[in-house]
């Protein structure tokens, strides 16, 4: 249940897709950024030196560190076994993660505690579904901040959130490009030049049309992305696809019919895998950005501990700008 009206902040809001940026940090950082100890710290100090750049840039209200508290939820491989099957770790259920980047990802966790940025997971279900659950709670409330203040922007390095931009709601995507520095926003002009999609959603029908080998999904086989913006544009959505399939409509091609047909099972689930989650048990929580670290004390700690200085310094000073 939401909070009431009164308690419940106003302002642009980011959604940070966390895992994805660590990750963006820790190849993009060199690995000869360590602390006193010799442990790499080097997606720590990626990740807050993207964070402060952000906040200057962006100026948000509010933030959240969104989670992965399941990289690879069962609901989606019940769909598609493959889905992220290469990323598993041999012999194991749990994500291959880089020696050196796993001992950061608890310094992440204490050093946003130690500043006040909230971070939220929901069991069973990615940080993309967290994104996807709080960008539609966001939409829908009735007392949303008017024009640029009640915007929301996700900041990611996957494009599968790119079917959450959405000009009339005011959601777009901040895509880190190349390593931590260099952002694109991503809106629905944007997506028309680059894909020829219209919307976030005609993104996500291409994307099951496509399908991604970096996630393990297979798409139709013979139609890759131009056939798929093709078909979209003339019969507007998948749904219009498939029955323009079952009604063996002569716009679609013998070879595109037959494909399509062949994949129906594939179709069948793969929207449901593609397509995050509007409606994940995400808890409720304060996120604005607080003027001054939380916990001032923990994170000059963490930052002598780490040799997290010039960075802690550099989120420190954006937030109380």
């Amino acid at each position: 249940m939401s909070p009431a009206a009164d308690a419940v902040p106003h302002g642009r809001l980011v959604l940070l897709d966390t895992a994805s940026l660590y990750f963006r940090a820790f190849y993009g950082v060199p690995e000869t950024v360590k602390a006193p100890d010799g442990t790499p710290v080097n997606a720590v100090r990626g990740l807050l030196d993207m964070i402060a750049r952000i906040v200057t840039d962006r100026h948000p209200a509010r933030m959240v560190a969104c989670w992965d508290d399941d990289w690879r939820p069962a609901f989606r491989v019940a769909a598609i076994p493959s889905y992220k099957e290469h990323r598993l770790a041999p012999g194991t259920d749990a994500e291959e993660v880089p020696d050196a980047l796993t001992p950061q990802i608890p310094v992440i966790v204490e050093v946003l505690r130690a500043l006040g940025i909230a971070r939220l997971g929901a069991a069973g279900f990615e940080a993309d579904d967290v994104i996807g659950t709080l960008v539609a709670r966001e939409v829908a409330r009735t007392d949303r901040a008017p024009g640029a203040a009640g915007a929301v922007e996700v900041v990611t390095g996957d494009r599968d959130l790119f079917q959450l931009v959405d000009d009339e709601a005011r959601v777009s995507v901040l895509y880190t490009m190349r390593g931590i520095k260099d952002l694109e926003v991503i809106d629905q002009g944007r997506l028309r030049e680059r894909y020829g999609v219209t919307s976030g959603q005609a993104y996500a029908d291409m994307a099951v049309l496509r399908g991604d080998p970096s996630d393990g999904l297979p798409g139709v086989k013979g139609i890759g992305e131009k056939t798929a913006v093709t078909l979209l544009s003339r019969y507007g959505d998948l749904a219009g696809i498939l029955a323009a399939r079952d009604a063996r409509d002569p716009g679609l091609t013998l070879a595109q019919r037959t494909r399509l047909t062949d994949a129906a099972d594939y179709l069948a689930v793969a929207p449901t895998v593609v397509r995050v989650a509007p409606d994940a048990p995400v808890a409720v929580a304060d996120d604005r950005i607080p003027p001054t670290p939380t916990d001032p004390t923990g994170l000059v700690e963490l930052a002598e501990r780490w040799g997290l200085g010039s960075s802690v310094t550099r989120v420190v000073r954006a937030i109380s700008g």
